[in-house]
């Protein structure tokens, strides 16, 4: 296994984005946080971050503080200061384009339309990472910036809850016993 691997969420700081579709990623590090014992409360590489571990492998949670457009800078800082390879990376982030409830876990991939994943991909000039998608459905009309900023309502809370819980077990998982098995049982 690796010497670390690096689990980002992305998401906006800020009270006025706790609960926002947008940040997600930001619950997953939260729970991860919680279920591992692992305080993310140093802030270093703009962001965020707690080290760890998950099982025998040593981790390092991290939620960017440079708002979702900028997230590549943290990353970027972090892939430098470690000199990871970036199979050592796993971002975890909401997705529009899967239903919300579902979860997709891929070896690479494209932003889509994700800002902070362009971010990410630009910065550090790859987009062969594993990532971990968490779907919040597309508005049904509307602005799609508000959509994704909205705070998440009340009837699709729980379902929301579900999912970045088995997000969280997705990457113990996946750090566990390998992404193929992670993909297996969590890709619906």
């Amino acid at each position: 296994m690796f010497q670390m691997i690096v689990i980002v969420g992305l998401g906006n700081p800020g009270r006025q984005y706790t609960g926002t579709r947008h940040n997600v990623g930001f619950e997953v590090i939260d729970l991860l946080s919680d279920r591992n014992q692992i305080p993310v409360n140093k802030i270093k590489f703009k962001a965020l971050v707690g080290e760890g571990f998950i099982g025998n492998q040593k981790v390092l949670l991290v939620k960017p503080q440079t708002y979702m457009n900028l997230s590549g800078h943290s990353l970027l800082e972090i892939v430098n200061f470690y000199k990871l390879d970036p199979k050592q990376i796993i971002v975890v982030y909401d997705d529009i384009d899967i239903e919300t409830g579902k979860l997709r876990i891929r070896t690479k991939g494209s932003a889509g339309t994700h800002n902070g994943m362009r971010s990410i991909i630009y910065e550090i000039q790859t987009d062969d990472f594993p990532r971990v998608r968490i779907g919040i459905g597309k508005p049904k009309f509307g602005n799609l910036a508000d959509y994704v900023l909205g705070r998440i309502v009340k009837e699709e809370r729980e379902l929301i809850d579900i999912t970045v819980r088995d997000a969280a077990e997705a990457v113990e998982v996946f750090i566990k016993e390998g992404i193929q098995t992670a993909m297996n049982q969590y890709n619906k």
